[in-house]
């Protein structure tokens, strides 16, 4: 049977759409498909750090965003309780600005793109099977909503089904670098509750964050270690309340609002998993998860869309072959998200930083400069290791404020252990 696609990309959000465009950009027949409709809603961390918008921007897909109405994220603040960090992003590919769109908005536009770009979408389309011969994926098995049961055939399978991926698991693509859930977040919308950009509060055992979002709503999310999670299950509302109320003002602000949706929850492991094989290959969450607490999981999702379909150009345009193509883009993803992995892993223990990194922090504040690369930490503009110096090389600041006996790390801030360099 001749193969009918190019590529079959499992999965229409935020890794898996671009993809799709991308590759049909170049002119490569595909077929996306996704068990959803759109548009819809997922869990989210919601934010698109300045890489993220970058690449939405290079897409030529920022103004279709920003039409909606999502308000900018120019200020990243981080409240320590004796003292607060307020920075902007030092800009990365020509921007610092970050967004926080609904995922039914934003996966909207990109599975538009892809359809628009020549990729044929369906939808509520479930992927039964994924068909391997002789050692390799050539295709998949599914059924569409009541519909019977196809096959489709394709030169490369894409798995961009999230952490808990079919394809992944139907080709057993091996895991490294494994660290269990560290901690479990709970999270609403609420309107009537203005913020400041990217707030968050750090305070002893926990901690939160808000970003601002469509339609006039701010999302709240809550941070608490994972071994009190049953604590928390016991009385969500009342716990969360509990938690904004370590910082009064902030706990009224939210008060005077509105809740407008109900809370949900998210807690993921974190893992890398090889994101090639004979036939097929992984994006986003699918190849590699780690914890919201930083909300890097769209903005990696984009940069895997570009670095996978840059690559399997190659082999389907016949400049390089397969292997050696696929394992270039394995290389260029882990080499870019690495040190950032252990940067989110170390924040979403929830444990109080070591000594000299509280000093660090307690030094830059005031210090716009350093403010401001601690944000560009945090919004994946500046690599951690350019902030995390020895305390040593660290400028002294006579009078700089200290940090409480055991601060615990914010759900989205920046209070942890110095991370290594990435081999």
């Amino acid at each position: 049977m001749s193969t009918a696609y190019d590529a079959i990309v499992v999965g229409a959000r935020c890794a898996g759409a671009p993809t799709a465009m991308l590759l049909a950009r170049r002119g490569h027949r595909v077929l996306l498909v996704d068990r959803a409709a759109f548009p819809s809603d997922t869990l989210s961390t919601h934010m698109i750090h300045p890489p993220g918008v970058a690449a939405l921007a290079r897409w030529g897909l920022l103004d279709r965003v920003t039409a909606t109405g999502c308000p900018p994220v120019t200020t990243y603040s981080f409240d320590f309780g004796p003292f607060t960090l307020t920075g902007s992003p030092p800009p990365r590919d020509g921007t610092g600005v970050g967004y926080g769109p609904r995922r039914r908005v934003l996966d909207a536009v990109l599975v538009a793109a892809a359809d628009e770009a020549g990729a044929e979408v369906r939808e509520h389309f479930h992927v039964d099977e994924v068909l391997i011969e002789d050692g390799t994926v050539v295709g998949v098995r599914g059924h569409g909503a009541g519909g019977p049961s196809v096959t489709e055939r394709a030169r490369v399978v894409i798995g961009a089904d999230g952490r808990s991926s079919h394809v992944a698991s139907a080709v057993g693509a091996p895991e490294y670098r494994t660290k269990p859930r560290l901690q479990r977040g709970y999270y609403a919308y609420w309107s009537g509750l203005p913020v400041a950009g990217f707030e968050t509060y750090a305070r002893p055992g926990r901690g939160w964050g808000t970003i601002p979002t469509n339609d006039g709503l701010t999302v709240v999310v809550v941070g608490w270690p994972r071994d009190e999670a049953q604590a928390f299950r016991a009385d969500v509302e009342g716990n969360f309340l509990a938690t904004l109320d370590l910082v009064p003002e902030f706990a009224e602000r939210v008060r005077a609002g509105h809740r407008e949706e109900r809370f949900l929850c998210a807690s993921v492991p974190n893992f890398f998993r090889r994101p090639y094989g004979p036939g097929w290959a992984l994006v986003g969450d699918a190849g590699h998860t780690e914890d919201p607490i930083t909300a890097q999981g769209i903005s990696n999702a984009f940069r895997d869309a570009e670095l996978c379909a840059g690559a399997l150009d190659d082999v389907l345009t016949g400049r390089r072959p397969f292997a050696e193509a696929l394992s270039g883009y394995a290389a260029a993803r882990d080499a870019r998200v690495s040190e950032m992995y252990e940067f989110t892993t170390q924040l979403a223990t929830l444990a109080p930083p070591p000594e000299d990194t509280a000093r660090l922090l307690a030094a830059a504040s005031g210090d716009r400069a350093a403010m401001d690369r601690f944000a560009g930490v945090v919004a994946g503009t500046v690599p951690p290791h350019a902030f995390f110096a020895p305390a040593s090389e660290a400028p002294a600041r006579s009078g700089a404020p200290e940090l409480p006996d055991a601060p615990a790390a914010s759900a989205a801030s920046g209070a942890v252990t110095v991370p290594a360099r990435a081999a």
